[in-house]
């Protein structure tokens, strides 16, 4: 086949104009970053050099000349955040209280149909599953990890193959995992939990159909990943506590078990926070997990999934704003939370 420059040129175009833009952006963003600052920095180094050649008083510097500098800094980080962020919020908000097509305003009807309607409670008492169950496992197991491996023989090795599976999307988590769980009628499984189910005598079963098992499967897969980032975090802290600490408490007598807890946790108790709090709203916006393995089919759908249903595929506008608001407000309280606690640990 042929190729007809003609006819592809409006994409070459696109393409061109494209990397003009990207170039354009870069650019400038070096320029703010680099070229900016060190021509200000030899200007000031030229003012002291010369002030000190006179002998004349130093230079000061100006309080609002800074302000106005630093402003300059920010100003691309503020417009992209209120384009990207602030202006969708607020949007999101507006269409929650309209109608399906945004057409006109029905007050807090979308409120009201998502604490009325039976598969929507379903899908928040999901959530609220998710929310309670892998914070609190993943970081247990994450723990768990740290301490095992910690000082180890091979550890750098055994703390790459926890990792691991951060490295994956949750797309691919969710895949491997949906191979495990397959079912394969009679005989031979090629899915390992039912393999191992066959093997120990037992009959094979569709784990991803059977509610409400299926969602404590799902949720295995997310702990499966975020255990790895927990015990990263984890293993870092307890590396941290002073050893005279420890040497002071082994020298006590305390024995291995209250050392953990009268040491170890009180000690990590601050990254402990962080891993539980990081998590958790890792998990109040899952998504890739439960679409890929389920579709949100057989009552696995969660606040993200039922929010991209009732906006994309439902065309029902007003309803998925609704819940992508709801989803929102329940990450405010965790964020508030985790700004006092770290102020307090700035203040202390």
């Amino acid at each position: 086949m042929e190729f007809d420059f003609a006819a592809e040129q409006p994409k070459f175009l696109m393409l061109m104009y494209g990397l003009i833009a990207f170039v354009a952006v870069v650019g400038g963003l070096l320029l703010l970053l680099d070229v900016v600052p060190s021509f200000f920095a030899r200007r000031r180094e030229a003012q002291l050099v010369a002030a000190s050649a006179s002998g004349a008083p130093l230079p000061r510097r100006r309080k609002q000349r800074e302000g106005v500098f630093a402003f300059f800094f920010l100003l691309p980080t503020l417009l992209l955040l209120a384009v990207g962020l602030v202006v969708p919020a607020v949007r999101t908000t507006l269409l929650s209280f309209m109608d399906s097509g945004s057409s006109g305003w029905v007050g807090l009807d979308n409120y009201r149909w998502m604490f009325a309607e039976d598969s929507i409670v379903r899908v928040l008492i999901n959530t609220l599953i998710w929310v309670l169950l892998v914070p609190l496992v993943a970081t247990a197991f994450g723990l768990i990890y740290a301490v095992l491996v910690d000082k180890a023989r091979l550890e750098a090795v055994a703390k790459s193959l926890i990792f691991l599976p951060m490295a994956i999307s949750f797309v691919g988590a969710a895949i491997i995992w949906r191979f495990v769980y397959a079912y394969r009628g009679v005989g031979d499984q090629i899915g390992l939990l039912n393999q191992i189910v066959v093997s120990l005598g037992g009959e094979p079963k569709q784990w991803l159909l059977n509610p409400p098992l299926n969602t404590f499967l799902l949720i295995v897969i997310m702990v499966w990943i975020q255990a790895g980032f927990a015990m990263v975090v984890l293993s870092a802290a307890i590396k941290a506590i002073p050893a005279d600490i420890v040497e002071a408490a082994r020298l006590d007598g305390t024995t291995a078990w209250q050392m953990f807890w009268r040491i170890t946790v009180p000690s990590i108790r601050p990254a402990l926070i962080v891993v539980v709090v990081t998590i958790s709203i890792a998990t109040l916006k899952v998504f890739d997990i439960v679409r890929t393995a389920t579709n949100g089919n057989y009552d696995t759908n969660v606040i993200a999934t039922e929010m991209y249903n009732q906006a994309f595929r439902y065309q029902e506008n007003g309803q998925g704003s609704a819940l992508a608001v709801f989803l929102f407000v329940l990450v405010i309280p965790i964020v508030i939370y985790q700004i006092r606690n770290l102020r307090k640990q700035r203040e202390g």
